[in-house]
């Protein structure tokens, strides 16, 4: 059965529990696979997190047995303590560099292509923004029988100079909720007086031209 989140969301506990493991596995390897306790500390910790969270043992836990059982982590038996690793590449049916992609998506909220490709430098050293793009064109682009796009570019906000995009492991995306704080639509007060200062510049153009031909001059030329 392919790894569909449209019928089958992941909670925002899970998406940060699996996206912490994600990330440690590729930032302290030599402590990698986790205990309960790393994990949380990672989950919680307030540095690369948006939204920061606090999860407690209880959270962790249960998230950890969700994602267990849908074959996207992996408990590892241990002398004294189970560690955990996630399995979320070949669980998902997603490339290692999509699933780097996602993970920071998952940790840090929407972010631009150029903000990914700075982001994954310790995980994954991307050539281009172009190599990121491609990937997650893919991912907005997957299949339905391979369980449906995994990603979403959202509406440029407004006064931004590149639109962001966000995953969609966690079922749709609220695009107004998404938005950078302080963002927000241009007023009608702002619109119509863009409207009035388009209207007088054309007015003016008017103008200039008529004043060319009765001095009998050339047109400028086109830029």
């Amino acid at each position: 059965m392919p790894f569909d989140t449209r019928t089958q969301p992941l909670t925002p506990a899970q998406a940060r529990v699996l996206a912490t493991l994600m990330e440690k596995s590729r930032t302290v390897p030599d402590s990698y696979p986790l205990t309960l306790n790393s994990l949380l500390a990672g989950c919680n910790q307030k540095s690369s997190r948006d939204p920061v969270m606090q999860l407690d043992e209880a959270a962790a836990a249960q998230a950890l047995d969700e994602l267990r059982q849908r074959a996207l982590v992996v408990e590892i038996g241990g002398a004294r303590v189970a560690r955990w690793e996630h399995n979320f590449a070949r669980g998902a049916g997603v490339p290692d560099q999509a699933a780097v992609l996602l993970a920071l998506l998952m940790l840090r909220g929407p972010q631009t292509a150029g903000e990914l490709r700075i982001n994954a430098e310790r995980w994954h050293r991307f050539a281009d923004i172009s190599s990121v793009e491609a990937f997650l064109h893919e991912l907005a682009e997957r299949s339905d029988d391979k369980g449906g796009p995994l990603a979403v570019l959202l509406p440029r906000a407004p006064g931004a100079r590149e639109s962001r995009w966000a995953h969609l492991l966690c079922g749709p995306v609220d695009v107004q909720a998404a938005q950078p704080q302080g963002a927000a639509p241009a007023s009608g007060a702002l619109q119509s007086r863009v409207e009035a200062l388009e209207a007088e510049v054309a007015a003016l153009r008017a103008t200039v031209e008529q004043l060319r031909a009765d001095l009998g001059l050339a047109p400028p030329p086109h830029p």
